[in-house]
């Protein structure tokens, strides 16, 4: 498995349009070998928002897949040169190898 996360902080009170932008249909949900997209939301600072995006893929070839198909291409050329909203004050990108999934009692 191949796990990304993005990390974005966002001015208190504007997590909800970052979680609509992850929520609604897009060009990657019919992507071979996504698995889900987790979109979770720490409210606890006064200060700021915290979105964590997790992409679960197959493996690392269908996240390559992803990064160099058309859709993902025409998005980014799309954004090129536009500054994010005001409210986002950073982003953060991570990349992991998943090494183990052990399900829950829920899943069985």
């Amino acid at each position: 498995m191949f796990i990304m996360t993005r990390t974005i902080l966002v001015e208190k009170g504007n997590s909800d349009k970052v979680v609509a932008r992850f929520s609604g249909e897009g060009p990657m949900d019919n992507m071979d070998g996504l698995v889900d997209i987790s979109v979770m939301v720490n409210t606890k600072s006064k200060e700021q928002e915290e979105v964590v995006v997790v992409i679960r893929w197959e493996s690392q070839e269908a996240w390559k897949n992803w990064e160099k198909s058309d859709a993902h291409i025409q998005s980014h050329k799309e954004n090129r040169g536009k500054q994010p909203p005001a409210y986002v004050l950073s982003t953060e990108v991570k990349l992991y190898e998943g090494e183990v999934v052990k399900r829950g009692k829920a899943y069985r």
